[in-house]
């Protein structure tokens, strides 16, 4: 596996009409590959991170090395930055029971429901913060990793280490239809209970919507106090 980040330009149009449409971003990434097949050790992942009006950082989680030439010079500074690609297995080898990270994930929190006149169920999206950061709270178990409590002198017992960041809703075309996509942004702090359930979640994605621009969990090292961040 093979962990890629690469900043895009939010000027330029080519770069906007990619931001817009999840559809098109998820078939640009998936032109950087001879083979998007899912593969044994996972499949193609991506995010969007977004960090102010000119600052914009795509990740990409993927089995192997990507050429994202087309998008460099379709949304990117094609004379000064490329996109930088790392083997993943270095982390992911690391991984130990007990082991705490910083975490960032951007999923698409649902629930399957029957609304009235519906025959069968549906995914519905959860629509408050405390729906949301439930949904991932109750996922925790079988994704290999507990939420830490917050380590705060006035936090409650039941408080734990984890924020959303940032919530949305995606409305784009696919073919002849239209697709709604509600996203949050998980940031926290979590403990491995399981190494090869958090090996899965990190290379097959999490929830929904993985074409779109959800399911991609990433791992950073907590910073030591005192230190910048």
């Amino acid at each position: 596996m093979f962990l890629t980040r690469m900043q895009i330009n939010p000027r330029r149009r080519g770069a906007r009409l990619l931001l817009l449409s999840p559809q098109a971003l998820h078939a640009a990434v998936c032109s950087g590959f001879a083979d998007t097949t899912p593969s044994d050790e996972g499949r193609i992942l991506w995010r969007l991170d977004n960090y102010g009006p000119h600052r914009v950082i795509l990740y990409v989680a993927s089995p192997d090395k990507p050429d994202f030439t087309h998008i460099i010079e379709q949304a990117g500074w094609p004379t000064t930055e490329t996109w930088d690609t790392k083997p993943y297995d270095r982390l992911l080898d690391r991984l130990t029971l007990g082991q705490q990270w910083q975490f960032r994930l951007t999923a698409n929190p649902v629930h399957s429901a029957r609304r009235e006149g519906w025959t069968d169920t549906k995914p519905l999206a959860h629509v408050t913060i405390r729906q949301q950061e439930q949904w991932l709270l109750d996922r925790t178990p079988r994704l290999g990793f507990q939420i830490l409590p917050r380590n705060a002198d006035n936090a409650t017992e039941s408080e734990v280490e984890l924020a959303i960041t940032d919530r949305g809703v995606r409305r784009f075309t696919r073919g002849a239809g239209r697709i709604t996509i509600s996203t949050a942004t998980f940031e926290g702090m979590l403990e491995v209970t399981d190494v090869a359930a958090l090996k899965n979640s990190l290379t097959f994605g999490i929830g929904r919507a993985k074409s779109y621009g959800c399911g991609l969990m990433t791992l950073a090292y907590p910073a030591e106090p005192g230190s910048p961040q």
